[in-house]
């Protein structure tokens, strides 16, 4: 379909003010939207907004049969509406008796295809790859950490069943207070991690001397509630104990080469898709997010969870404003109250630093059309389909309750990432309209562009193209059941494009929350 051929522009919702452009439209041209026309005032670029009714200042405008903020100057039928003429606004509380007054969730029909081919733990997890962790509890042992994992891989010693030696380095674990939320999230972090199904072996370094102590970091794990339920080969040591950075490497390639033979014992095997955790994410949206690649990664995350599987939506500032539409969806009202709970420690936390939760739409964001955090909110709510909230988790939490569940993550895309992969998510995917860069490890990341003028310039970096529902009229159900074979040619051990290209060691960046001392 040629671009001369696309409906120029498209009402989401009957009662919606605004229209979204489908491609650049030129000012003069008369276009039909919701059965009526409108005179475009000025150019309008792919993605953004054009007025189908009047406001006057202060009224507000909706789209997605929402408000996503009021007018700040008079705006006629043709006008193009974005950050001239639309600010952020205050919307409707909600309240937790709502929950369950959605619609009943009808499970879309499912594919023949149910099963994917994973690694079976010996605690019953499933994983979708085999990496050997090396964790750093501090960043004076980061150096260290990165110098064992390039020179195990240099050495070419792995086997075809490890996936690779992932160093999981980072900025915290000491200058911060011992006890509290900073470092209960680090080491939530950091231990799920070391008991991802994905991990096959672990091996943490520390300096010897930092707030974040070994012994302190790993108690529960080795020997409390907290242990994990399979024979998990692990080795700790520091860098002061053992003589030093070149002891220490020298040690740590022992360690592994040492485990090698025990981590690299797995096959894979069918295994249901119940077996899945999915994290859902989106980074650098822009205008046809909510309406190509979100809702379409809604509907495969209904396929799975309809076949007992989970998916966890995460990024609190951007579900804000469109929090109603979860809390509805909530199993019971203890569920939609936790949510709330989370949103309001998010107002304050905004409010004490100064910022305000409207400061989430990036420049990319706005000059792909998105104007207002709440316009992004109710695209990004997409991502999680249909299904009803079954749980809320707290950063890094594990997850634990099969279903549909939401986790407190940053929007920043690798802090919430990280957030999720240490809950379990054994794959995420993710959303993007301007071309984010990310990749994670040891869950891999399925990369969907929500534009196939993205999908064309960045190719080597994306994996499926939800532009095609605007282009060649693919549907939702369509593109979702395209996404949903992707992501189990993924977990069976499929490189994805963020994979080939060596996406994910970076990306391992724990919330840093509280004082740095």
């Amino acid at each position: 379909m040629s671009a001369e051929q696309i409906a120029a522009l498209r009402l989401l919702h009957d009662g919606d003010d605004v229209a979204i452009a489908l491609r650049d439209v030129a000012a003069g041209e008369e276009l039909p939207v919701g059965g009526r026309s409108v005179r475009v005032a000025v150019d309008v670029p792919r993605g953004h907004k054009v007025a189908v009714r009047p406001r006057a200042v202060g009224e507000s405008l909706g789209k997605y049969g929402h408000v996503i903020g009021t007018a700040t100057a008079p705006i006629a039928p043709g006008d193009h509406v974005h950050s001239h003429n639309l600010e952020f606004s205050a919307h409707a509380a909600t309240s937790a008796a709502e929950a369950g007054s959605s619609r009943p969730w009808s499970p879309p029909a499912l594919p023949e295809r149910r099963t994917f081919r994973g690694i079976r733990r010996g605690d019953g997890r499933v994983a979708t790859r085999n990496h050997i962790a090396i964790v750093a509890s501090v960043n004076c042992s980061a150096t260290v950490v990165r110098a064992i994992a390039d020179r195990v891989e240099r050495a070419g010693i792995l086997p075809d069943t490890v996936d690779g030696v992932l160093p999981l380095a980072h900025d915290l674990g000491c200058g911060m207070a011992p006890t509290g939320d900073g470092m209960d999230i680090l080491r939530r972090t950091i231990l799920g991690y070391a008991d991802h199904p994905n991990v096959g072996g672990v091996l943490a370094i520390g300096l010897g001397c930092e707030v974040n102590q070994m012994e302190q970091l790993f108690a529960e794990f080795e020997t409390g509630p907290n242990k994990p339920a399979r024979d998990l080969p692990m080795v700790r040591m520091t860098i002061q104990g053992t003589g030093g950075t070149r002891a220490t490497i020298e040690a740590g390639i022992a360690a592994i080469e040492q485990m090698l033979p025990q981590v690299a014992d797995v096959t894979r095997e069918d295994v249901p898709v119940s077996e899945l955790v999915l994290g859902l994410n989106c980074g650098g949206s822009d205008g046809w997010s909510g309406i190509t690649a979100n809702p379409a990664l809604g509907y495969a995350s209904d396929l799975i969870v309809a076949q007992g599987g989970t998916s966890v939506l995460a990024e609190t500032p951007e579900i804000y404003g469109a929090e109603d539409l979860l809390v509805v969806r909530a199993k019971n009202p203890e569920v939609a109250q936790d949510l709330l709970d989370v949103i309001a420690w998010w107002e304050k936390y905004t409010e004490t630093t100064g910022a305000s939760m409207d400061n989430n739409p990036s420049p990319g964001n706005k000059e792909g059309g998105i104007t207002t955090i709440l316009e992004k909110s109710l695209g990004a709510v997409a991502k999680g389909g249909h299904a009803p909230l079954a749980a809320v988790y707290r950063y890094a939490e594990k997850i634990g309750t099969r279903g549909f569940g939401f986790m407190d993550t940053p929007g920043y895309d690798p802090v919430s990432v990280t957030g999720l992969v240490a809950g379990g998510a054994n794959l995420i995917c993710f959303t993007t309209g301007r071309g984010s860069a990310l990749g994670s490890r040891p869950a891999p990341t399925l990369k969907v562009a929500t534009n196939s003028d993205l999908f064309r310039r960045m190719t080597d970096d994306m994996d499926i193209d939800a532009g095609e529902m605007v282009e060649h009229d693919v549907s939702i159900e369509e593109k979702g059941l395209e996404i949903y074979h992707a992501l189990l040619d993924l977990a069976s051990g499929r490189k994805s494009a963020s994979e080939e290209l060596g996406y994910g060691l970076e990306e391992f960046i724990p919330w840093h929350i509280g004082a740095v001392m």
